[in-house]
């Protein structure tokens, strides 16, 4: 009797694009695996790394530098949407998570081929081999691990788990890559894109007839050649979003029609599905169109919704669909977040004062390759920006429904029949802006300043006057002041026994926020300066518009910080350094602007240590002693004072320590010799905000002044740290001896200037010292009755103004690259200081 083979095992269907984790104990055979199956650069090996860092790659010892670089080397091709096999047992949990949340990080699927081989197979192999000496019980505890864990693998994070539990399946097995659901790069066109129908339903019958289709009830017949893409919200708030529904499904059916979701669209899904959710914006209506259509159509619209992905990759990448649209870095990845960008739009969950979510303008900042057509907020116009075109031009409300004809990029529109809902507001028209010619008048009214990377930021009539009239008194020229940084806010309180704040709550806010890597730099007490420095005085005249100077240094609130004697001697040195240190060839510049500490603290708080702190240690010195002799005589004589001597005790201790933490601070300045720069943030030269670099890049070539300069610029320490390594703890002892040792702390920051989400990200969080703190809340703060106050502090506000100061910053200092006009400039940088005009408690 013939011997029937098993049938062929069904392919791996591998996505294009995603982050692929090879997971199996040692011998198992992945590096065989892989070697098959992948390109050689496809494949990132630990054994590779660890032969890389130490030239053994059976060492443990050099594991962890192993992979810290190769999740470097990973995120790199993931960040230019580059296939990635990463070749590690990862038969643990906590060594899995680290490849989703990278995969995360980069909007890539995380996928997992599992070699569970049988031990006896494992051990075999492993016997086998003369590269492996390590005990072949790990082999055991590798297996163990894997198949204990095994089933909760998809719950970790993994889209697809497939698992080979054999060396025939493993042989036989076949890998297919496939494309994403959003790669329709194939389709070439042409494409009648239809912007927001919201059951619009004889509108878009006479958009198809205009553009060429022929229309027949729900059969809709295409030019030869066209289709028909839809930008999303199908439904709601129109007349007959059943009937839209219906047409629409039929041509995608038929192939005469792509579509994307809307939000409304996945609303309604939700609301099929059985979720909560609340019936507005005309959701009423459509559900019980859908109620009388029947309950076979509406499970044909609920698996229609379900089954559109995000956004459409159309021509070789030339156009790109989307509801709400979306950057490039998003283009043909996959992720929650590129689903909710897509879907909802720029927005960080705050509402303006109609109650409806705040969009930030993503096209204004959109430098890509790509078209990106999108609809979701309603224009008066189409709006053409950067390669973008919201084509929502608001039929509902009463405006008009409009298509883009692509490659011809004529847009074609038919006005609404009648207007079927009341906008919030009436529809934006795009039209250019008035002359940016500075109106104190008009700044002076309460309103919002557009940044390209955090959208619309209110400014109150209260702070925006209260700017005007500070700088207007105190500030340095306003034409060397184009950029003010930012507040700081601290760690949250710390759950430890008589510590406010400690690295801990940095680390785990940023791992929180999906950030892997942060820098820790060393916080100098000092005083936040801004310098900004002109090659010569022709390059001050020719950039700035200021004759007879070369430079300016001011402070966080744009006051000078130096007499006029004692600022042109360090601008010269300054001057001169950068020319040292070749930074004006470098960056091709004639200007910069450094972010930096200047030192000593004594040289701007002297007035404050002599009124504030010097007047309490010398209060409490000449009242504590003599209340311990005192105590001391009483205790003597036998009367029971001992509580009262302890705890006055305990308060003359706490005085001395008080006064020794500020003293730490004061040193004599007798002339610019004595002023040591720290600068620590590059932010601009000619054509860049150097926000697109990370600190790294920020600390090492502002280094090269300390080498042209080291009398007056120093060099920031720092510690890299990936989080949820034991760089954590490395840190965290680094922290404890510079503070041990008297120093202030560090700030910790996203290793990244400027990540890309979440845009409500704090730019950097200070943690500082037990006695360093003790100058800020007082000798006894560390008394667990203070204490226990002080830890109920809350930093929302400190933390909401902190992020809205940092984007205003960024978006004055890229007007000024860009060459906007002073006033346009000037906007961002009075409204960094009237944000700082609102009450909050100046000790965070």
């Amino acid at each position: 009797m013939t011997e029937v083979p098993p049938p062929p095992l069904p392919p791996i269907r591998l996505p294009e694009l995603a982050l692929v984790a090879l997971v199996g104990a040692s011998s198992a055979g992945k590096s065989t695996f892989a070697a098959r199956h992948f390109l050689p650069s496809e494949v990132l090996s630990s054994d590779f790394f660890r032969a890389l860092v130490s030239d053994d790659e059976n060492s443990l010892e050099a594991t962890r530098d192993a992979f810290d670089t190769l999740f470097f080397v990973a995120g790199k091709r993931l960040a230019r949407g580059r296939l990635t096999v990463v070749d590690a047992t990862s038969v643990k949990p906590d060594d899995r998570r680290r490849l989703v949340d990278l995969a995360r990080a980069h909007d890539v699927l995380p996928v997992a081929i599992v070699l569970d081989l049988p031990k006896s197979v494992l051990e075999a192999r492993h016997a086998a081999r003369a590269d492996r000496d390590f005990n072949p019980a790990v082999i055991g505890k590798q297996v163990a691990e894997l198949r204990r864990t095994l089933r909760g693998m998809q719950k970790e994070g993994f889209r697809h788990v497939w698992v080979l539990r054999s060396a025939e399946e493993v042989q036989a097995t076949r890998v297919e890559r496939v494309p994403l659901y959003t790669n329709k790069k194939h389709l070439r066109g042409p494409f009648d894109f239809i912007g927001d129908v919201h059951g619009c339903l004889g509108e878009l019958q006479e958009l198809l007839v205009k553009l060429g289709y022929t229309v027949n009830g729900a059969e809709v017949t295409p030019p030869p050649g066209r289709t028909a893409v839809f930008v999303g919200d199908l439904v709601d708030r129109g007349p007959d979003s059943a009937g839209v529904l219906r047409l629409v499904m039929n041509m995608v059916r038929s192939g005469a029609a792509l579509a994307v979701p809307g939000n409304h669209d996945e609303k309604l899904k939700r609301a099929l599905d059985g979720k909560a959710v609340k019936a507005l914006h005309g959701l009423d209506v459509t559900l019980a169109q859908l109620d009388a259509a029947g309950e076979a159509f509406k499970a044909e619209v609920r698996a229609f919704i379900e089954g559109l992905v995000s956004h459409l990759v159309l021509d070789d990448g030339r156009v790109v669909v989307a509801h709400a649209g979306l950057p490039e870095r998003y283009h043909g990845r996959s992720s929650g977040r590129v689903r909710s960008f897509a879907l909802y739009g720029d927005v960080d969950g705050s509402q303006d004062d109609l109650g409806l979510p705040v969009r930030r303008d993503w096209a204004a900042e959109y430098r890509g390759t790509a078209h990106v057509i999108y609809g979701h907020t309603p224009v008066a116009r189409a709006r053409w920006v950067n390669k973008t075109m919201d084509i929502d031009t608001g039929c509902v409300f009463g405006g008009a429904l409009s298509a883009l004809r692509y490659p011809e990029m004529e847009l074609v529109s038919v006005p609404a029949h009648r207007q079927y809902a009341v906008p919030a507001r009436p529809l934006l028209d795009d039209s250019p802006q008035a002359s940016d010619t500075f109106d104190l008048a008009e700044f002076l009214q309460p309103g919002r300043v557009e940044t390209r990377t955090h959208g619309s930021i209110l400014l109150k009539a209260g702070e925006r006057a209260a700017a005007v009239e500070t700088f207007s008194r105190f500030g340095v020229d306003p034409r060397w002041c184009v950029y003010l940084p930012p507040t700081m806010s601290p760690v949250e309180t710390s759950a430890l026994d008589g510590v406010l704040e400690h690295p801990a709550e940095a680390f785990g806010y940023y791992r929180r926020q999906g950030v892997t890597q942060v820098i820790c730099e060393e916080k100098h007490m000092g005083s936040r300066a801004l310098l900004v420095l002109a090659k010569n005085e022709e390059a001050a005249r020719a950039r700035f518009s200021v004759g007879g100077g070369v430079g300016s240094i001011y402070t966080r609130t744009g006051r000078p910080f130096f007499t006029p004697e004692w600022e042109q001697v360090i601008l010269e040195r300054a001057r001169a350094a950068v020319t040292g240190a070749g930074l004006w060839d470098a960056l091709h510049t004639d200007w910069l602007i450094l972010d930096a500490e200047v030192m000593p603290w004594s040289l701007k708080a002297g007035e404050l240590i002599r009124a504030q702190y010097a007047a309490v240690g010398a209060a409490g010195n000449a009242a504590l002693p003599a209340a311990m002799q005192a105590l001391e005589a009483a205790a003597g004589r036998g009367v029971p004072v001992g509580d009262l001597l302890e705890r006055t005790r305990e308060r003359q201790g706490d005085l001395q320590a008080y006064r020794d933490a500020y003293r730490a601070y004061v040193r004599r300045v007798e002339g610019p010799d004595d002023v040591k720069i720290m600068p620590f943030h590059l932010l601009a030269s000619e054509g860049a905000v150097h926000a697109d670099r990370d600190h790294l890049w920020h600390l090492s070539t502002l280094a090269t002044l300390a080498g042209a300069d080291a009398g007056l610029f120093g060099q920031t320490a720092y510690r890299v740290v990936t989080l949820g390594t034991p760089d954590e703890q490395a840190a965290t002892a680094w922290w404890l001896d510079l503070t041990a040792s008297g120093g202030e702390g560090m700030v910790v920051k996203p290793l990244t200037f400027l990540p890309a989400e979440p845009r409500n990200l704090q730019p950097a969080v200070k943690v500082r010292g037990r006695e360093y703190l003790r100058i800020i809340y007082g000798p006894e703060y560390t008394r667990p009755e203070h204490l226990a106050r002080l830890k109920a502090r809350a930093l929302g506000a400190k933390r909401a103004r902190a992020t809205r100061e940092f984007h205003l910053g960024l978006e004055g200092l890229h007007r000024f690259v860009e060459r906007s006009s002073t006033a346009r400039v000037h906007e961002c940088v009075l409204g960094v200081l009237a944000l700082e005009t609102g009450p909050i408690d100046a000790r965070l």
